[in-house]
């Protein structure tokens, strides 16, 4: 099932057949200690290699302004959104939504496990690629009826797009379809917690454009 976009203010319609999210993707080291250590405080092992690049299933990444897990452990992640499509290049917003429960077990199927958010716009690759490192990414969470600020974050503090994009082989992937990558994303502002409604922004200050997108996560009993 193709997803409805908009790129440059026209419909795109995208067959997204692989979906990757790359984690452990901070460009500076200490960064990637940090949130190592403030995933290990939650139980989470430590990664064997950064940055690493998980493969889920294509489906899961959505436009949806709702989504549903299974327990209420889940939480959302602010991250740039890659997309190959033959020669074509989009970048977009989205969530690496992420089971925090089962990622005490293993991360890469915690991340299988739910829906991956993205925002319905996305900004041609040739209108940004100059000045990537200075795209700002924010999130907030929703707290006793609140927008409270959750994470704040510039692309300058992810490892260079082009770099990850070529050690996720992304290329490779967008012939057989569109490909899209989950590009890393940034500490949490009191820590990693679950949130029932997640908001987040891109913002390119050189052209003063946003996109935004927001959903809410609906709790499924967790049967045993």
């Amino acid at each position: 099932m193709p997803i409805e976009f908009q790129a440059g203010g026209l419909p795109l319609a995208l067959e997204v057949n692989h979906l990757i999210v790359a984690g452990w993707t901070g460009r500076d080291a200490g960064a990637i200690a940090h949130h190592i250590r403030e995933l290990a405080a939650i139980g989470v092992p430590a990664p064997s290699a950064t940055p690493l690049y998980y493969r889920v299933s294509a489906p899961l990444l959505t436009t949806a302004p709702r989504i549903q897990t299974v327990g209420g452990a889940s939480s959302g992640e602010v991250e740039p959104l890659l997309i190959q499509a033959g020669r074509a290049r989009y970048l977009g917003l989205a969530s690496d939504h992420t089971d925090r429960a089962l990622e005490t077990h293993s991360v890469a199927l915690s991340k299988q496990v739910c829906a991956k958010p993205c925002a319905p716009e996305l900004w041609p690759w040739e209108e940004v690629a100059d000045h990537l490192d200075a795209i700002v990414l924010r999130s907030w969470v929703e707290d006793a009826g609140a927008w409270v600020p959750y994470q704040s974050g510039s692309i300058a503090e992810i490892r260079p797009l082009e770099e990850l994009i070529a050690g996720s082989e992304i290329g490779a992937l967008a012939r057989d379809g569109a490909a899209a990558m989950l590009c890393g994303t940034f500490a949490a502002q009191g820590g990693v917690r679950p949130a029932a409604k997640f908001r987040m922004e891109m913002h390119d200050p050189i052209t003063d454009r946003r996109i935004r997108h927001e959903y809410q996560c609906l709790t499924l009993p967790e049967v045993a």
